[in-house]
């Protein structure tokens, strides 16, 4: 059998509209960062890193939880990852496929191994916060980010895309509860740097993600994933989320063991209480603990954007321990470069 191998691009994949050898590729890379914009030129970058004779591609992590780091991901894993991404949602050569993410960042990245790999049909566009606006085609697959699938609910509701993988933050409960009414599959996705994307996906309106082929997960004493992809990592590779597991393929997100709150004794996860605030604040926010002399730590709701009044009545959703002592507002919260609220460095 011919062996699938990272240096070959699959004979179905087409450029937007057009069929590019390995040769040509090389060709499109320097046109990019000769003559692109800066999100081509990452583009061009990228092409010419994935067609060298490394065996490995240089990530930087996101940097979510600490300083981030580069590290080294082999190429074959890659294509492993991709694989398993085409396996699990049944992706076929001649699908066609929207490109819409930075390809600076892993996600970019991938959606071209996956086009190369699998065969697919990519048109891609500058990613932006609305990437529907002014596309006409209708697509098979498409990976956004949540505040891109809230600026596509009209042209989703058209069925413009057949299969939409939604990642990089968690899916809140309000953006759920539209996306769940739509006439197409929907999924959100669970992944991280260090796994090459996604390694578990959900259907939209589940609870619980199932993880993709050659995967398997577990939970150590924290309570804490712990995820074995040996097509991905020779190691076990341990997170700092706090899961409910069902199986070793399929497990439920609570939060992250770094935000918990222990208030009085009792152990709270923000993300929990952020979910049931969800439809009900207009802005965007997020709770995190605070020293408090009589419970040890205090709920605090932190909000962005000038002071505005917060009725009493919108907490009658939590539980009694789970109302914000106090609520404070930030001007402008700090962020990654993807987008990811930084909770420590906002306050």
């Amino acid at each position: 059998m011919h062996k699938i191998t990272y240096k070959n691009i699959h004979n179905r994949f087409k450029l937007n509209g057009i069929h590019i050898s390995r040769q040509e590729m090389f060709y499109v890379a320097y046109c990019f960062i000769k003559e692109g914009q800066p999100f081509e030129q990452h583009i061009g970058n990228f092409l010419l890193d994935w067609f060298d004779e490394k065996s490995y591609i240089e990530l930087s992590t996101s940097g979510t939880t600490g300083t981030p780091k580069v590290i080294r991901i082999e190429k074959q894993a890659m294509l492993d990852s991709a694989l398993a991404t085409g396996d699990f949602f049944g992706l076929e050569p001649g699908d066609t496929m929207l490109h819409c993410l930075p390809t600076n960042y892993v996600a970019g990245k991938m959606m071209w191994v996956r086009s190369f790999i699998l065969g697919l049909e990519m048109k891609f566009v500058e990613p932006n916060s609305n990437p529907l606006k002014g596309i006409d085609e209708k697509f098979d697959f498409c990976a956004m980010v949540p505040l891109q699938a809230k600026n596509s609910l009209d042209k989703l509701k058209q069925k413009k895309i057949k299969k939409l993988i939604i990642g990089g933050v968690k899916v809140h409960k309000a953006l759920e509860q539209q996306l769940v009414k739509l006439p197409m599959e929907i999924y959100e996705t669970y992944g991280m740097t260090e796994t090459i994307t996604h390694i578990a996906a959900k259907r939209i309106g589940e609870e619980a993600f199932t993880v993709l082929p050659n995967v398997t997960v577990s939970a150590d004493e924290r309570h804490c994933l712990v995820i074995k992809a040996k097509n991905i990592s020779k190691k076990e590779i341990v997170t700092n989320d706090i899961v409910k597991l069902i199986s070793d393929t399929q497990f439920v997100w609570k939060g992250r063991i770094d935000n918990v709150i222990n208030s009085g004794g009792i152990k709270l996860m923000p993300e929990q209480i952020e979910d049931k605030l969800s439809t009900l604040i207009p802005r965007r926010y997020f709770v995190f603990g605070q020293p408090d002399d009589t419970l040890g730590e205090k709920v605090v709701l932190y909000v962005e954007g000038e002071p505005i009044v917060i009725e009493e009545t919108v907490f009658s959703v939590l539980d009694k321990f789970e109302k914000p002592k106090e609520i404070i507002f930030i001007p402008k919260f700090k962020e990654t470069a993807t987008g990811k609220i930084m909770r420590k460095e906002s306050i």
